[in-house]
């Protein structure tokens, strides 16, 4: 007679809301425009699940400006769902998840309560295997490129921008993004200008417009950036925009990037059948996890287009080394006090380390700035 098939069982959750203080206030095309406010934090949601056989997982969402303590409440009340289920079963505790939440909807705050499980129970299966996740998911690659976005902010002025461009350089980041979007469009393109003037070339460099334009001024910016060689010119549109990111991916040479405000698998199936992008950049905490994400990268890699991950490099790296074409990854050195470990970055690309699972565990401080807390047990 054959015995179970049930490998483990989880016997405590534990959800914690972690307020990350940023060293100063972020400005964005959206600040600009009026349509936000300079962000000071960001609003943390990790889980940690214990199975039976001591092992646990670590899971990571995340929100900026509002949403942070409604993402922890959405985790609390489904945490006590995830008690007494295999750990390894991991898709079939997905959708038990969203069923328990089903009347808040299949995407945006809802699934990103389950990203911290998601990713937090995929850690703790490469934990199991005793792999990094990216070789438990089967790696293409042992490191990937990595641009850095911290820098090239609206807010900054443009000689500290340089500075922090050559020194992130310097530091073995690969690429610079800077933000795009000033109301004046002159703005923009002095500073792009003085970027290009100063690394050259041969250094990737991305904009990021962060929805901020019309359809018209899209035309006009993209053209206007067309001399400059850049990577990609990432959200010209409201991020649902597809018809209209389609017009631009057909009508320009550069690249259009987009994807990072979808909240849901389903919304990027909408952008990849309308051809709205040429990158595709998933956010794993905001479609709902890891077991989301890769029904991304299937769709992604059906249509040879090309992936670039935004946001929480420490999953990233992970997903975007088992995609199978060279993709790139966001570096931002504010989660850095989060944790105990740290990535390494060098000759252009953050490196896979040995470590199982994400390879990352909370720090001290990470468990000072905790604001709530919350545990089921079996």
């Amino acid at each position: 007679m054959t015995g179970a098939a049930t490998l483990d069982t989880i016997t405590e959750v534990t959800i914690s809301s972690v307020t990350l203080p940023l060293p100063t206030g972020i400005s964005d095309a959206k600040v600009l425009t009026g349509r936000q406010q300079p962000m000071t934090e960001v609003a943390m949601l990790f889980a940690e699940i214990t199975a039976a056989s001591g092992l646990v997982g670590l899971g990571i969402s995340y929100s900026k400006r509002a949403g942070g303590p409604a993402q922890f409440a959405h985790a609390r009340e489904l945490s006590p769902v995830l008690l007494g289920e295999d750990p390894s079963d991991i898709a079939k505790i997905w959708d038990k998840l969203m069923w328990a939440g089903a009347s808040v909807g299949r995407s945006g705050l809802a699934v990103q309560a389950i990203a911290a499980f998601d990713i937090a129970l995929w850690d703790l299966k490469a934990k199991r295997a005793e792999l990094p996740l990216a070789k438990l998911l089967g790696a293409h690659r042992d490191s990937v490129r990595c641009y850095n976005t911290s820098g090239g902010f609206l807010h900054a002025p443009i000689e500290e921008v340089l500075d922090r461009a050559t020194e992130a350089l310097a530091g073995g980041i690969g690429g610079i993004k800077l933000k795009v979007g000033h109301p004046d469009s002159a703005v923009d393109l002095a500073r792009v200008t003085a970027v290009r003037e100063k690394l050259g070339d041969r250094v990737p460099l991305m904009v990021d417009a962060n929805q901020q334009w019309d359809r018209a001024t899209a035309r006009r910016m993209c053209r206007a950036f067309e001399p400059f060689g850049l990577v990609w010119i990432e959200e010209p549109l409201d991020a649902y925009d597809f018809d209209g990111h389609a017009r631009l991916t057909s009508a320009f040479d550069t690249p259009i990037a987009t994807g990072e405000m979808l909240t849901s698998a389903a919304e990027h199936a909408q952008l990849i059948r309308a051809g709205g992008a040429d990158i595709v950049q998933p956010d794993a905490p905001r479609i709902g996890g890891i077991t989301p994400f890769l029904q991304v990268l299937a769709m992604a890699d059906r249509e040879n287009l090309q992936l670039a991950p935004h946001f929480v490099m420490e999953v990233h790296v992970h997903l975007a080394a088992s995609y199978a074409r060279e993709p790139w990854v966001e570096h931002f050195e504010w989660f850095d006090p989060l944790f105990d470990e740290r990535l390494e970055i060098a000759d252009g690309r953050m490196h896979l380390s040995a470590r199982p699972g994400l390879g990352v565990t909370l720090s001290d401080r990470a468990r000072a700035w905790t604001v709530a807390e919350y545990s089921a047990r079996a």
